[in-house]
């Protein structure tokens, strides 16, 4: 047996150790999706930095909560990772019932990347800008169509919160997923959206859509001509999309540690950024800390506005 000074100094060599076996890294959302491109792009370096392979899992289904369980219930050993989207906390805003605590049951590790919505237009809706849209919004209250990927996503819950602030009113078009909605779009059904970038991006570039704000506190890398909501008369306003790693409960300091280095590693890697950028998606490296606190922040936010507007799920 160990005497307790060669215990505690075997300790850390077990650490440096990790990972001993393959890592699965969980995606909680369909292959295709921005979700699933950060997976496979980050996994493919991590697993040259570890020496072992990263494999991506693929649990689609329930706005993320099912791949987010499978990860709540995993053994904490490093061995089983989720990347979680903001989704993570505004999903258990919105489900009366979840089978896990969204803070709770995980631990934080490091934020990756982050995207700004895009507020379009169908090229037929006749506003150049923001103060020509909200202008047609108060001449018409309630009659602009406004689409979305479905109830309680980000694409509705980021124009209902411009839609508060603003004092305006439209009539909210839900389709089940950014796909369809985006379909609508194009083909003029609907007037408008707070879209991904990934999908708005090649059609503002075509023409297809017109681009009259984003959502974030700076100008998205991908759109650096289109002004924020927050320099076009709303100070404050950042409603983002945020990609984050986060393991079980209890995982390992020591592997916290290790993952959190390698990922800011993998983000600051120019072939990497290239990567993202192609998927309008911008690197961010935000710690365990600072990432538990924004996901404890965005929690309470994004359920207060939940709450407000009625549409928790069971």
């Amino acid at each position: 047996a160990l005497s307790l000074p060669a215990a505690l100094a075997a300790a850390p060599a077990r650490a440096q150790a990790w990972p001993t076996r393959p890592v699965r890294l969980v995606v909680p959302f369909p292959p295709g999706g921005p979700a699933d491109a950060i997976g496979r792009i980050v996994a493919e370096r991590l697993a040259e930095i570890w020496g072992q392979p990263v494999i991506i899992d693929n649990r689609g289904g329930a706005g993320g909560n099912i791949g987010a369980d499978v990860v709540a219930k995993a053994v904490a050993d490093g061995h089983t990772l989720l990347l979680a989207a903001s989704s993570h906390v505004q999903g258990a805003a919105l489900y009366r019932r979840l089978a896990f605590d969204p803070i709770a049951d995980f631990t934080p590790i490091t934020q990756i990347a982050y995207y700004s919505l895009v507020v379009v237009v169908h090229p037929s809706v006749p506003a150049a800008n923001l103060r020509e849209f909200e202008a047609l919004m108060r001449a018409n209250p309630g009659q602009l169509t406004m689409t979305s990927a479905g109830v309680g996503t980000p694409t509705h819950l980021t124009a209902e919160l411009f839609r508060i602030r603003a004092g305006l009113e439209f009539t909210h078009v839900p389709f089940q997923g950014a796909a369809p909605a985006h379909t609508a779009l194009l083909a003029g059904q609907v007037q408008a959206m707070f879209h991904n970038p990934v999908m708005a991006v090649p059609a503002i570039q075509a023409g297809r859509l017109r681009a009259i704000a984003t959502t974030g506190a700076k100008r998205a890398q991908a759109l650096p001509e289109v002004p924020t909501l927050a320099e076009s008369g709303y100070p404050g306003f950042d409603a983002g999309t945020w990609y984050a790693m986060l393991g079980p409960a209890g995982l390992p300091t020591a592997v916290v540690a290790k993952i959190d280095a390698d990922l800011r590693r993998v983000t600051a890697m120019p072939s990497v950024r290239e990567r993202f950028a192609g998927q309008s998606l911008e690197s961010r490296d935000l710690g365990p800390e600072p990432l538990n606190a924004l996901m404890r922040e965005e929690l309470a936010s994004w359920g207060a506005l939940i709450q407000r507007l009625g549409i928790r799920q069971d």
